[in-house]
Parts: C-alpha cells; sequence; structure tokens
C-alpha cells in the first residue's frame, strides 16, 4: 500500500514562494510516475505538473516557468516549489503516485491515471 502525505500549505502574498512536500511510504517511489494537481472551489481538479517514471517532466501552461517538480528518491519525497504565486493558484494542492503498471508517459497528465492520493494542503494567495 502507497500512503502520501503532503505539507507546507499556507497563507502569501501575491510574488511570493512556498514548497510543498509529499512523503511517500510504500514501495518502489523511484520507479513510480509522481504529480501534483489543484482544486480550487468549484472548479475540478486539474493537472499542475508530474515526472514520469522514466523522468520526463510535465508542466501545466498556467505554471510553467513559475513552479519545479523534484523527487528525492532517497528520501521518498516529492516536492514543488512554487514562486511568483498569482491569487489564481489558490486551491487544495494533491500529491498522486501512479500504479506501478502505469508506464504509458501519455497518462503522466491525466488525474484518472493516478492510483493513490494525498489528504491535499491547502494554499491561499492573497492578492
Amino acid at each position: 500500500q502507497v500512503q502520501l502525505v503532503e505539507s507546507g500549505g499556507g497563507l502569501v502574498q501575491a510574488g511570493g514562494s512556498l514548497r510543498l512536500s509529499c512523503a511517500v511510504s510504500g514501495q518502489a517511489f523511484s520507479s513510480r510516475t509522481m504529480g501534483w494537481f489543484r482544486q480550487a472551489p468549484g472548479i475540478g481538479r486539474e493537472f499542475v505538473a508530474a515526472q514520469w517514471s522514466g523522468g520526463i517532466i510535465r508542466y501545466s501552461d498556467s505554471v510553467k516557468g513559475r513552479f519545479t517538480i523534484s523527487k528525492n528518491n532517497a528520501e521518498n519525497t516529492l516536492y514543488l516549489q512554487m514562486s511568483s504565486l498569482k491569487f489564481e493558484d489558490t486551491a487544495v494542492y494533491y500529491c498522486a503516485a501512479q500504479g506501478l503498471m502505469e508506464r504509458r508517459m501519455e497518462t503522466m497528465t491525466s488525474s484518472t491515471a493516478y492510483a493513490y492520493w494525498g489528504q491535499g494542503t491547502q494554499v491561499t494567495v492573497s492578492s
């Protein structure tokens, strides 16, 4: 079983930075595709960033150039460094992991391809 626990959310002014962490327990962290998604009130869960098991990284257009996803395989931790935050980045941010059988790179941006989810951490950006 894989468990994910996010931390690092909070309140920040527009233009500021935050770093989200996702501690992952379970097997084969380094072999899994990992992603970050977010959900704002009244809006469906949207893709933010992901790192495919083969190393390729993808970002949504809305965060490209401002957010950075990274994995520390030694610590079984996924990070999302967020800079130049905007009011519209306000959302609950979720960490997610794909199952080991999912190897298709094209699924890395799709929430339905992720089998394991954290509880979410709130990020609020004040304008």
